[in-house]
């Protein structure tokens, strides 16, 4: 398919815009030294391009998605329909307070929502994302190490087989990352943790289920050995997909937690965005959080500022049309959907990984929770296949491939979530999918090698692409 640059034909144009009715503006002449380079097409061909780039684009409405902790799941059209109200999509962020009741109430509303769903005391709408959760978390428990006189704990403790986004985060707020490895079962080693907890941890980071989609039946275990040190336990919510409403962080010890909106409530974030990342915490933090929050009182919801906020963490009041649509799913589901949400991304998962485990090998084999990790190392020395073959070779059948080499602790790793939104058809579907590719590799595992073949593009050279990126095109002359 051709860029769009290269359908250009210089003089095509059309008119789409209707006669400027306002005082017409002109930059000065040194703001830009020339022309911008713009494409010049017909009404019918850009409609085409567009057309076209469309159909070459895959999301959750053209197949199955089983990305582990990602779940890309179906986002209910209702969503966007309360999303796009004209009195939430005209808002200013600029407007004064008395003049967005209606705005601040949903926002109170979401928050004591998913207060109830994790057992924290306290809630802040504004961080975009997971990490940027997860870094506005660890930024109010260093808050609180301060507040009490206790610097001399610089050191946060994270598992082997957390997102890459934990060690960073942590790093981000200036602490020093410490690395324990997980034992046999997937799960945190209560004694390398022991060992690891000292007069110098501010906390832990983890997620439960894990990121190999293991519940840690250690929890209260892990949580009381940190907390007996003198740290904090800080939740990530990735995967709170598999237990919401069910079993709650803050009853697990944690002290606080970020929640990915756009994964367990429904927005989907292919592509970088939108996200949200609410930060959870118990009442003894709720002092630091950003401001502002929003409160209830006497006169009705408002913003407040904590009494020791470490600041606002981001412009604004969040992506708040994210909100919207999370505040419109839980409603939909109400206090018995959400747990039945989980429930159904517990047994799909488990469906999936029984009937797969006939053919491949499990990294962990035995009840995961809504993701489970297979590995391919085997099949690599012996077969000359990797994950990567068989991730492509999905493609083949109108199957996003899951997430490849992730986690790391994971030789040749496969990661599927397939989510509680997919049906036992598409589940049966991809199973079969995988079986066939199993039973190609055993026979001649050579003709995986170029998979996928029927996409608009084949297997690129991966390292070719990391190496010489081309991120802009050439207009000749040097100029981009």
């Amino acid at each position: 398919m051709k860029l769009i640059f290269e359908l250009s034909r210089p003089g095509r144009k059309l008119t789409l815009l209707p006669p400027c009715d306002v005082p017409a503006y002109t930059l000065q002449a040194d703001l830009r030294k020339a022309p911008p380079h713009l494409p010049e097409m017909s009404e019918t061909g850009i409609s085409r391009h567009y057309t076209e780039l469309a159909k070459q684009t895959t999301g959750v409405n053209d197949g199955f998605y089983p990305l582990g902790s990602c779940t890309m799941k179906y986002n209910p059209k209702i969503n966007d329909e309360a999303a796009a109200l004209p009195g939430f999509t005209n808002l200013h962020p600029l407007q004064p307070e008395a003049t967005v009741p209606g705005a601040l109430e949903l926002m109170q509303a979401l928050q004591e929502s998913l207060c109830a769903i994790t057992g924290m005391d306290a809630m802040t709408l504004q961080p975009s994302a997971g990490a940027h959760g997860e870094f506005t978390g660890l930024l109010l428990i260093k808050a609180w190490h301060t507040s009490r006189g206790d610097t001399a704990r610089t050191k946060i403790i994270v598992p082997d087989s957390a997102h890459g986004t934990n060690p960073a985060s942590a790093h981000m707020a200036g602490y020093d990352v410490v690395n324990i490895k997980s034992d046999a079962n997937g799960c945190i080693d209560l004694e390398a943790l022991k060992a690891a907890c000292g007069p110098d941890t501010a906390g832990l980071m983890l997620t439960n289920p894990n990121t190999v989609g293991i519940f840690d039946h250690n929890i209260l275990e892990i949580t009381k050995i940190v907390h007996e040190a003198g740290g904090l336990c800080y939740y990530d919510g990735a995967n709170l997909n598999a237990v919401a409403g069910i079993v709650r962080p803050g009853d697990m010890g944690f002290d606080c937690m970020h929640l990915n909106l756009h994964k367990t409530f429904s927005t989907p974030h292919g592509g970088g965005g939108p996200g949200s990342g609410p930060v959870g915490c118990k009442e003894f933090l709720r002092q630091f959080l950003p401001a502002p929050v929003v409160e209830a009182g006497p006169e009705g919801v408002h913003f407040a500022v904590p009494v020791h906020s470490i600041g606002a963490v981001r412009s604004f009041w969040g992506n708040f049309l994210v909100l919207v649509r999370a505040y419109a799913y839980i409603l939909e589901l109400g206090k018995e959907g959400i747990p039945e949400a989980s429930e159904n991304a517990v047994l799909n998962a488990n469906y999936m990984r029984v009937k797969l485990a006939k053919r491949y090998q499990m990294a962990y084999d035995h009840t995961c929770m809504h993701e489970f990790v297979l590995t391919l190392e085997h099949e690599k020395h012996a077969l000359g296949v990797t994950a990567m073959d068989i991730a492509k070779g999905l493609i083949d059948f109108g199957i996003h491939p899951p997430t490849m080499y992730f986690p790391l602790i994971v030789h040749e790793a496969l990661m599927i979530e397939p989510t509680e939104t997919e049906g036992r058809e598409t589940l049966d579907y991809c199973i079969d999918a995988l079986c066939q590719l199993y039973d190609a590799a055993e026979k001649d595992g050579s003709g995986l090698h170029g998979a996928p073949y029927t996409s608009p593009i084949g297997r690129p050279d991966e390292v070719l692409a990391a190496r010489h990126l081309v991120l802009k095109y050439d207009f000749g002359g040097g100029e981009s």
